[in-house]
């Protein structure tokens, strides 16, 4: 590894995590670090890095990768019931937006094509942004938080057509000799349908074969391998290969496996994509946009004003309050991350000037500066309590338990729950047992349930419980307070395999623990007492002692940290209620 590149990783690296850290202080989002550190890093402020544009192509794959990942979000059931707001609200917004903002950017003097790829960009709103911001916020869960989240999530669809429609207005000549649109659609509709058998004949064999093997590493890599791989097969037909890594996620998103899958390449994009946008950062052309400041400034009101109104009248005609349509207008004003790539994208396929891209790059910039001071006006305009009636979050699988372990004793706990309409997420690792599952109508998860990510990516930090019914003694003090830390709001319970499990969690945040045979065992003693002849009255009495001895048996090993702390008390104790069994008699 040569020591210029290991000097640019230090420079951006170190610059990047300065003014992220300032920027999330002040609340005003990662994203915007990323793109001022790459701006004061880049050739127009200190020149300390250069070469952005080799920067970017390698910064790609983290789109690629996000939208794998909007993919896998994808599952029908949740695709079912979003389906008014997702493909109402959502494609109004993005067409009535895109329109707007297209013939906003047609008035001041840009050709048809250039007014299409620099405005249809412009009306997608930065989920980058907003969702963290409604999460911190408590709002996710509300019917506000929904709509909000459906438009997004459309904007997010929206992206794969925006990206075909840059390549076929393309007028660079190295695309020249591409594929007519005719032929270019077949291409599209074969590599999907291609990607689609590929997925189920293919991957998801392959990730049964990995989960037996339980090998965490060869997951992550296959993983990966399936992102690059859907990619790679769009580019070399010409195509999206963002459209190949968001086929990938869709055809998965119906797996066990999704869960783990986000959790092993969220990483991956998260860094990727926080590359690109310091190489965005370093490309903008500040000596273009210090010229014309008028006009971004002015371009930057007028996108706010005209998504606001706009998304207000949407929100109007499917009958929101006033109030919760202003809010949700004022919240997806702002320009969104994905008008970077795309006018990354313009740029190279010689639609629009580099200047042109530096201008609305900045555009952008300067409305996502307004999303933190927006949202407080939003919460002023609307505060809406959590309602436990209310639709669950739609981030995860809308679960209000989470049930780690899906043996025996996770079946009985988690039929008792759905009994009462109570909606479940279960993980296990066993995948035979995910396929049995699976015959019987149980859909369960593939995953790690003691890993954080994993447990945040099911929708933890929405849950109400955590339930922790593996077999085995694999919890430790340490990994439940780090769960209690994490997700807060769960309570949170577990299967103590015995005495011992149960010593070993002394002092964790804990709100219940069960000792799995314990119940069994006592129901057996009395069926026993019963067979040959003792009173049901005797029965009880025996029963209520034992459990009061047990007790204080457990509460002394737990304090003292050791099984053998009370051995000796509890014999004597019987010793002497025999002697006394003796003597009454």
């Amino acid at each position: 590894m040569s020591e210029s590149l290991l000097r640019d990783g230090v420079v951006l690296g170190g610059f990047a995590l300065v003014f992220v850290l300032i920027f999330r202080r002040f609340g005003l989002g990662a994203t915007l670090g990323y793109l001022v550190a790459g701006a004061v890093v880049g050739p127009h402020v200190l020149h300390l890095v250069g070469d952005a544009e080799s920067m970017i192509g390698v910064a790609e794959l983290g789109i690629t990768l996000l939208l794998f990942i909007v993919g896998l979000e994808l599952n029908p059931s949740r695709l079912w019931a979003l389906r008014k707001e997702i493909f109402g609200l959502g494609l109004l917004q993005v067409l009535l937006c895109g329109l707007a903002v297209t013939g906003l950017v047609a008035s001041v003097h840009f050709s048809t094509s250039a007014a299409l790829v620099l405005g249809l960009p412009l009306a997608l709103s930065s989920t980058a942004q907003v969702l963290p911001m409604l999460q911190s916020a408590g709002r996710m869960r509300t019917p506000f938080g929904e709509r909000a989240f459906s438009i997004l999530l459309f904007q997010d669809l929206s992206i794969v057509p925006l990206i075909t429609l840059v390549a076929v207005l393309s007028r660079n000549p190295a695309d020249a000799g591409g594929p007519p649109g005719w032929l270019l659609f077949l291409y599209t509709v074969a590599a999907i349908g291609g990607l689609v058998l590929a997925g189920r004949f293919l991957l998801r064999p392959l990730f049964r074969i990995i989960g037996n093997l339980g090998e965490r590493e060869m997951f992550v890599f296959a993983a990966l391998f399936t992102v690059i791989a859907a990619a790679a097969i769009m580019e070399s037909l010409g195509l999206s290969t963002a459209l190949g890594a968001f086929v990938a996620g869709v055809m998965l998103a119906d797996s066990p496996y999704r869960h783990e899958l986000e959790a092993d390449v969220e990483p991956f994009r998260s860094i990727l994509l926080g590359l690109f946008f310091v190489a965005v950062g370093m490309m903008l052309d500040l000596g273009a946009i210090a010229e014309r400041p008028l006009f971004v400034i002015g371009m930057a009101l007028a996108l706010i004003a005209t998504k606001a109104v706009i998304i207000f009248g949407i929100g109007v005609a499917f009958k929101m309050t006033w109030r919760s349509a202003l809010a949700l207008g004022l919240l997806l004003s702002q320009g969104g991350e994905f008008g970077f790539v795309l006018f990354a994208q313009a740029q190279r396929a010689m639609l629009i000037e580099p200047e042109a891209a530096s201008l609305f790059g900045a555009i952008v910039t300067l409305s996502m500066v307004t999303t933190p001071f927006l949202m407080m006006i939003t919460r002023r305009i609307r505060e809406e309590p959590i309602k436990q009636g209310d639709r669950e979050g739609p981030q995860a699988d809308g679960a209000n338990a989470l049930i780690v372990g899906y043996g025996r004793f996770g079946q009985t706990v988690a039929q008792m729950l759905n009994a009462q309409g109570v909606p479940v997420t279960l993980i296990d690792t066993d995948i035979e047992m995910i396929d049995i599952a699976g015959e019987f109508g149980a859909k369960v998860y593939y995953g790690d349930g003691t890993r954080m990510d994993l447990l945040r990516q099911a929708g933890a930090a929405d849950a109400e419980l955590i339930l922790f019914c593996m077999d085995g003694d694999q919890l430790s003090p340490d990994l439940i307070e780090g769960v209690h830390k994490a997700f807060p709001k769960a309570s949170i319970f577990v299967r103590a395999y015995d005495r011992r499990a149960v010593i070993k969690l002394k002092g964790a945040p804990l709100d219940g623990v069960v000792r799995e045979v314990l119940e069994s065992a006592v129901k057996m003693g009395r069926m026993a007492l019963q067979s040959i002849g003792v009173e049901d009255m005797e029965i009880d009495r025996t029963e209520d002692t034992y459990r009061l001895r047990d007790r204080e048996r457990l509460r002394a090993q737990v304090e003292a940290g050791d099984i053998r702390a009370a051995r000796g008390v509890v014999i004597n104790q019987t010793a002497r209620d025999g002697l006394a069994g003796e003597n009454a008699g």
